[in-house]
């Protein structure tokens, strides 16, 4: 914030001019990316984190002069930035000349599981807990606009976390659980959109949560109402939450390993004495469910 109250705008755009064409689809400001790698270099960030920090943090969207509101950019772009950078001023060649960089040689990867810290889900309880946690969030963001919905039952049923076991009846009870779930929720959705609701009920992120997860588990059938989706009708895992409490965390299979969570991708050198090093994302410890 000093940056930007004392030197106003460190970095103009035209210093960076010669790195884009003139032609084809305008790119985000470069004197921007050059003060957040800045940014990014002081705190030590990832790519990841960084991009985080201009979305969520208001000193960083003070220094680069970005609005409140502005949705900031994909963690892929500051690399992009440098590899222009670096290309455009020749860097690279600055360094082979001093000896501090070699041609890389034969590398490997592979990839590891990581479990997400969340309680394992069965689609049933998926969306019941999704619901729950809807209705959490709106108990505190609105009360008074979410006690005429809740009838007795339903404060019961979603009172406590959802645990559901084995029930009896096999798949049609399941069904018949799954769309009681469904018409609760399709309920709280309708109401939340409705032109009369807050307009700021809509962009809750356990709303948002909600309206997703409801459309990737019902349909509505021919006869109007809402119905479960068989297991073949389902998006694909990697479209799909496998819980409220983490949105990153998807089932993966792997050879005979099968979890919920995330992949951690490694590469070394394959020749000897040769410095190693890992790339890993997301982060390993996601936010947990009871933290949320």
């Amino acid at each position: 914030m000093l940056i930007r109250d004392r030197l106003d705008v460190l970095f103009e755009d035209e210093e960076f001019a010669c790195l884009y064409p003139n032609d084809g689809r305008p790119g985000l400001p470069p004197g921007r990316l050059a003060l957040v790698s800045v940014l990014q270099f002081a705190e030590n960030l990832s790519d990841r984190a960084a991009a985080d920090a201009v979305r969520t943090r208001t000193d960083w969207k003070y220094a680069i002069g970005l609005e409140l509101e502005g949705p900031g950019f994909d963690h892929s772009t500051p690399c992009e930035f440098r590899a222009r950078l670096a290309e455009q001023d020749g860097a690279a060649d600055r360094l082979r000349e001093a000896g501090l960089l070699k041609a890389g040689g034969r590398q490997r990867t592979d990839a590891t599981h990581v479990l997400a810290a969340v309680r394992t889900l069965s689609r049933l309880e998926l969306v019941g807990e999704t619901l729950r946690a809807a209705l959490e969030e709106l108990a505190e963001a609105a009360p008074y606009w979410l006690v005429p919905l809740i009838e007795p039952e339903r404060a019961k049923r979603y009172g406590r976390r959802v645990e559901i076991g084995k029930l009896p009846g096999g798949k049609a009870a399941v069904t018949t659980r799954a769309e009681e779930f469904g018409r609760d929720g399709q309920k709280i959705l309708a109401a939340a959109w409705a032109a009369s609701a807050p307009s700021h009920l809509r962009r809750l992120l356990q709303v948002e949560i909600l309206r997703q997860v409801w459309v990737r588990h019902y349909y509505w059938g021919v006869d109007g109402c809402l119905r479960w989706r068989e297991g073949h009708a389902l998006p694909p895992a990697s479209l799909r939450f496998d819980s409220p409490y983490d949105t990153d965390a998807h089932y993966c299979v792997k050879r005979d390993t099968a979890w919920s969570g995330y992949r951690t991708y490694f590469t070394e050198p394959a020749t000897k004495n040769a410095p190693s090093w890992s790339s890993m994302s997301p982060p390993l410890f996601p936010p947990s469910e009871t933290s949320s």
